[in-house]
């Protein structure tokens, strides 16, 4: 019981974790804590649009594990190209010191959901990704732009880094273009 009381108190950490997205209902930016929250309530809210029908217990699991690793990695912000190209090796060396502290099994299904939301093979992980990029996407179309407005970052990049959401929703995907395409004509993205 020891180490699961560690690790439910270093993963407290993850409260203090800030990520770009602006929040709709405050002038700050959301902390990963907070982000996944909004994801579970968003899987439970938007199953019903999966292409592929899905396990929302599970789903909800994916959701809440994914960005624990961030505790040590940090957050990489999704327009940063250079950061991005060390995100895979920061996250991997978090995930095996951060699961690490959960004794046997509890450390091995943790890592397990953890692997699986990265793979992104089952339906559970698709939706779960989807929702890790249409969560924010929200939030910036309600800063007019927030992330969106990042030096060099124009709508096709949006368009590209958000069309994810589409290997797990046709319908979710459809109104994500519609609000980056909204906010493209409302001069919150760049065109070109």
């Amino acid at each position: 019981m020891r180490d699961h009381f560690t690790f439910l108190v270093e993963v407290d950490q993850l409260k203090t974790v800030l990520r770009q997205s602006p929040l709709a209902a405050a002038d700050r930016r959301e902390n990963d804590a907070e982000h996944s929250w909004h994801l579970a309530l968003m899987v439970m809210t938007l199953a019903e649009y999966a292409d592929e029908p899905i396990d929302v217990g599970h789903t909800m699991k994916l959701v809440v594990v994914h960005d624990l690793v961030e505790i040590y990695a940090g957050d990489t912000p999704l327009y940063d190209t250079a950061a991005g190209e060390s995100q895979p090796e920061r996250e991997e060396a978090a995930a095996d010191r951060l699961f690490g502290i959960l004794p046997g099994s509890s450390g091995r299904e943790l890592r397990a959901l953890w692997d699986e939301f990265e793979a992104r093979r089952t339906p559970e992980a698709r939706f779960a990704k989807a929702m890790d990029r249409l969560q924010p996407l929200l939030l910036n179309w309600m800063a007019k732009g927030g992330t969106w407005r990042t030096p060099g970052v124009t709508a096709d990049d949006v368009r590209a880094r958000k069309a994810v959401i589409g290997e797990a929703s046709a319908p979710l995907w459809d109104a994500a273009k519609h609000l980056i395409d909204e906010g493209e004509r409302r001069g919150w993205a760049r065109s070109r």
